[in-house]
């Protein structure tokens, strides 16, 4: 959190490491920092940060980053430079792996499928899922070659059925507040990841699992998924941003009703809502809102890196404060982009008429 008493904002930048008063942000390794003073009431806001890992954190993520991510065909088929034979997704009945994560390569790298696999628990969230999603984040976080990520199931007709109830109840009553708010803490770091994220839900996505999906950028669902936030069933409340991301996404009055209720509504309800961005129909393999999701990170690819991260990082904060304020933010993140050899190539490529080819920098 940062307090400032005047408004100071810089155009001027010569270098990418040269710093600007918003926000936080990484760009090749180099921590540029922009940080932003307000005025009056909007003087206390949250910032988007960059801090040093404690030393715990610091050896699971290099831990993490020295695993070889080397998956069965049966779970993740070798990507293809192209065609629809790169996005084939095939499902595993094997409950060894909660959490399978790809990166795929020739003309979709930059784009990270993180595939919850849970069968048997209809990929409800667990202790070991959780940990298994944060050093999934932190590795995501720090690799600045990632474009876009995909959350979806690779469990058919589910996507996450919320907490698991399961080992909830094995849980001493002193345990259940403390991992509730390892959850919370996992899905805000989840939606502060600074590139795109686009959750595909080709199945039921209750209580956990839809916060889970709220905390993403982009939603698009089947046709015949069911969403719901349903702890009212249960006596209890959202507990991992619900409340609050709901009525951000949906309006304040549909999301008490939908939330007072504990209605489940369908993809295509979801999307008249506006909960998701598209609702598709179901294909026979199950995964049409996964396929959907590809086609857009693939959207999302070819474009300036560093732009889309600023255009994401001018949105998320800009929305949360005044207009003035939200323009301020704005023009102290395009500046970060003025510096940048990104930029002259587009403008290159541009005077060129050839496609332009972004590398991050």
């Amino acid at each position: 959190m940062l307090f400032f008493s005047a408004v100071i904002f810089s155009t001027a930048f010569t270098s990418r490491d040269h710093c600007c008063h918003v926000i936080g942000f990484r760009v090749q390794g180099a921590s540029i920092i922009i940080m932003a003073t307000v005025v009056g009431r909007f003087a206390l806001w949250r910032a988007c940060r960059v801090q040093a890992m404690d030393r715990e954190r610091a050896a699971r993520a290099a831990y993490f980053c020295s695993r070889q991510y080397v998956f069965p065909d049966k779970v993740f088929p070798p990507s293809r430079p192209s065609g629809d034979a790169a996005a084939t997704r095939h499902y595993s009945s094997d409950s060894t792996d909660d959490l399978r994560v790809r990166y795929l390569d020739g003309n979709d790298s930059g784009i990270v499928v993180v595939g919850i696999n849970r069968p048997k628990a209809k990929n409800s969230i667990s202790k070991n899922l959780v940990k298994l999603m944060f050093e999934t984040v932190e590795s995501i976080k720090k690799n600045n070659k990632v474009r876009s990520v995909i959350l979806c199931s690779l469990v058919p007709g589910i996507f996450c059925a919320g907490a698991d109830l399961k080992e909830r109840g094995k849980m001493h009553q002193s345990e259940v507040g403390p991992f509730v708010s390892k959850a919370r803490t996992l899905i805000t770091e989840l939606g502060n990841l600074p590139v795109p994220t686009i959750a595909a839900i080709d199945g039921a996505a209750l209580g956990g699992g839809l916060e889970m999906a709220l905390a993403c950028d982009i939603r698009i669902s089947s046709s015949t998924a069911k969403l719901g936030l349903v702890e009212t069933k249960l006596a209890i409340i959202p507990g991992a941003g619900g409340t609050q991301r709901l009525p951000r996404v949906i309006g304040v009055s549909l999301a008490k009703e939908l939330i007072f209720a504990a209605r489940v509504v369908d993809g295509d309800e979801a999307c008249r809502l506006g909960l998701v961005n598209h609702s598709v129909e179901q294909n026979d393999s199950g995964d049409a809102a996964y396929l959907r999701a590809l086609e857009l990170a693939r959207e999302i690819n070819p474009q300036g890196p560093i732009a889309v991260r600023m255009a994401k990082l001018a949105i998320n904060q800009g929305i949360e404060v005044d207009l003035s304020t939200g323009l301020a933010i704005e023009e102290a993140c395009y500046a970060q982009v003025i510096p940048t050899k990104d930029r002259l190539e587009g403008l290159a490529a541009f005077k060129e008429k050839r496609p332009p080819f972004y590398k991050g920098e």
